[in-house]
């Protein structure tokens, strides 16, 4: 692996399957890592013609086949930005037709289909990948670099929060909470699942096995009813190299905009990680603590190659949405860079959800599959 982006020889051209705020986020990342934006396609015609034109592709597509039509042979990658429940047909169907494809998560609604993809597009020699970009920010690679470095000892506990608002009342709605776009996990798949792949990406260790409590706390909403899919989940951890840990995930919690924060207890450090802050790394130790600002020519490699301004400028969710992007495009230029999460990354994230849907029903604890 390399810490390293090669740019690709060609430009590569890009398609698009959805047209709504994830579309418009990959669009403006394929844009800047140089790509062509060939076209996408939507739900009906008008839609496509209409993100088309809102997000500057060259062409809209009547339907996805057209999109993967002989016509655009030369089309080299397909971003899924669509409903859950619509992601698994979509990625098939391009696997197929030899595009490479980046696949907003979940990458599918259950274990076995997501498995399948992933066997699929290595099958096939594609790049696959899911954006699990917050292990973009540079400094959640440092805070990897530090663990993986020992700086932080042993790790033997993790505590991790994923705390959103946007849903916190009950006349707020929206398309995933019916089960028939979103599938069987709200909160856990939608936000949950970025916590425990930042888990596992840092400390370089897996989620062995698992206790959750969910909640569904609005059973109605502005146009939903007898909702089933949970507003939050709180979970106890075990990873397979010892440490214990408790994580809580809500899309009801007042205040809290994007609250995603881990901390990493090691028997020498802790080292905390804020998205909503995410140029600083708060290390504690017993005799003092510091707070790490984001500087390229203090950091780790792989983390100074993220950091693209100088120090002192923010940095934040778009800048590493770019940095995935261009990663993934380096690899299907046949560079490998570290760190890129791939539909594998994907696959694991559906299991971690259905233990924790299997552990809420049952009340016990559930195993999680490597």
């Amino acid at each position: 692996m390399t810490t390293d982006v090669t740019a690709p020889a060609r430009t590569i051209r890009a398609g698009f399957v959805g047209g709504g705020f994830m579309a418009a986020v990959h669009s403006r990342a394929a844009r800047a890592a140089g790509a062509a934006l060939a076209g996408g396609a939507s739900s009906t015609p008008e839609r496509a013609r209409d993100a088309a034109a809102r997000l500057g592709l060259q062409r809209g597509y009547d339907s996805l086949e057209q999109l993967l039509d002989a016509d655009t042979a030369d089309l080299d990658v397909v971003h899924v930005c669509t409903p859950n429940t619509t992601h698994a047909a979509i990625v098939r169907a391009a696997l197929e037709a030899g595009k490479h494809v980046i696949c907003e998560k979940p990458l599918a609604t259950d274990a076995r289909t997501a498995a399948e993809l992933a066997d699929l597009a290595a099958a096939r020699g594609l790049v696959a990948a899911v954006p699990f970009v917050y292990r973009f920010h540079p400094m959640a690679r440092e805070a990897r670099a530090l663990v993986a470095g020992g700086a932080a000892g042993r790790v033997v506990s993790v505590h991790g929060a994923y705390l959103q608002d946007w849903l916190a009342t009950p006349g707020d709605d929206d398309w995933r909470v019916d089960p028939s776009l979103g599938g069987p996990s709200r909160a856990f798949a939608d936000i949950g699942s970025h916590l425990v792949d930042l888990l596992e990406f840092t400390t370089g260790d897996r989620i062995a096995r698992l206790n959750a409590v969910t909640s569904t706390v609005y059973g109605s909403r502005a146009t939903n009813a007898d909702i089933a899919t949970e507003d939050l989940a709180a979970v106890v951890v075990e990873l397979a190299g010892g440490a214990v840990g408790t994580l809580l995930v809500s899309q009801v919690a007042p205040g809290h905009k994007n609250g995603l924060v881990l901390e990493l207890g090691g028997t020498s450090a802790s080292v905390r990680f804020e998205q909503e802050r995410p140029e600083t790394l708060w290390i504690g130790r017993t005799g003092a603590s510091q707070v790490v600002e984001r500087d390229a020519a203090r950091l780790s490699p792989d983390a100074a190659r993220l950091s693209i301004v100088p120090a002192g400028h923010p940095m934040g969710y778009q800048d590493a949405f770019n940095a995935f992007v261009a990663d993934a495009y380096s690899a299907i230029a046949g560079a490998a860079p570290d760190g890129l999460p791939t539909f594998d990354d994907g696959a694991r994230a559906v299991r971690v959800t259905e233990a924790v849907l299997a552990s809420a029903a049952s009340g016990d604890w559930a195993e999680v599959a490597a």
